[in-house]
């Protein structure tokens, strides 16, 4: 449970998102923000840890740095800007059904009855929070709501099936994501927005904690859990996100709470617990090698005390010796036969 608490945090910080852009960053400048917070962070976390991939993680990066970072935040803007947010939202609630699904073929874990009745509950909880009666539907925001919801499914799936590079960290395996993803926003935002405009002390700020918290810390945490947990789990978490953004925006926003609200927080906190896995079974676990053989151990997936990686480190030593160890930790990867053999 340790480990599911930390991972919940990354959506609990992913919703502060909204007060922190309407409050604190400059106004239609949606792909600048999700540039300056994915690209920045991840440069930081490549200095941090000084590794770079190697082998079949280049394009491995690319294409989980791509559905994590780069087209999901694209995607979840044009949904933002053409949709309510209560109508966006609850289209990327559907993401725990999503991942549940991929997982069957790639992860070998089970898609049933307790998944979807999760799931179903979680939409329709998240749909209470956040949705309007004077909300209209548009039909680009709703493919693009829809296929940001899906890239950030395929993104968490594959995290897992795929691993990480034996000796490697989720806070390398972070920085290689986010720079990634960076890269591939930084034209996109100069060929549809334009130079950025001059920058406040107070847009600073909010492209500081969106870098830094929002992002480097909160995807390091979300990245460790898919390795330590099943993906179906990880993928639950984020309903904790709209969640999180309605009651930022009655306490720092001034908005209103009303019953029907909380009777959604009520059901999506109880899908987020519903699509939790029960901790402590053996799982059969693999680290990918570049180059080599991939290499199988058997592990108590619930058993890794949480002290193993620091929830937070604020000091840069201390991030490292986090990433030392997580570095030697089993992680795993994708399905895996009756006889601890890793399949496909």
């Amino acid at each position: 449970m340790r480990t599911v608490a930390l991972t919940a945090l990354a959506p609990l910080a992913w919703g502060s998102t909204y007060a922190v852009t309407t409050e604190l960053l400059p106004a239609d400048r949606p792909l600048l923000t999700a540039t300056l917070r994915a690209l920045p962070a991840g440069l930081v976390l490549l200095a941090v840890t000084r590794r770079l991939p190697s082998g079949s993680w280049w394009w491995r990066s690319a294409v989980l740095g791509a559905l994590n970072i780069g087209v999901f935040f694209a995607l979840l803007f044009i949904a933002a800007y053409r949709l309510p947010g209560g109508v966006a939202a609850v289209l990327g609630a559907i993401q725990p059904l999503l991942a549940a699904g991929l997982a069957v073929p790639l992860l070998g874990e089970r898609f049933g009855r307790r998944a979807l009745l999760a799931g179903t509950v979680g939409v329709f909880g998240v749909a209470l929070v956040v949705l309007r009666a004077t909300a209209r539907l548009d039909a680009i925001g709703v493919v693009a709501g829809l296929a940001g919801a899906g890239a950030m499914a395929a993104g968490t799936v594959l995290t897992k099936r795929w691993g990480r590079p034996e000796g490697v960290g989720p806070l390398a395996l972070t920085g290689w994501q986010l720079t990634a993803g960076g890269l591939l926003l930084l034209p996109v935002a100069a060929l549809a927005e334009g130079a950025p405009p001059a920058l406040s002390g107070t847009n600073l700020l909010g492209y500081g904690y969106l870098a830094v918290a929002n992002t480097a810390l909160a995807y390091w945490v979300w990245f460790r859990g898919i390795g330590r947990l099943p993906a179906t789990s990880v993928a639950f978490l984020g309903l904790l996100s709209p969640v999180s953004a309605a009651v930022i925006g009655w306490a720092a926003l001034g908005q209103s709470l009303n019953a029907v609200q909380l009777l959604g927080m009520a059901l999506a906190l109880s899908s987020t617990l519903l699509g939790q896995r029960p901790a402590g079974r053996p799982a059969t676990a693999v680290v990918a090698a570049s180059g080599a053989t991939p290499r199988v151990t058997t592990a108590v997936a619930a058993s890794t005390p949480a002290s193993a990686v620091p929830a937070a480190a604020p000091v840069l030593a201390a991030i490292r010796q986090g990433e030392a160890r997580s570095a030697d930790l089993p992680l795993a990867g994708g399905p895996v036969g009756p006889v601890g053999r890793a399949a496909g």
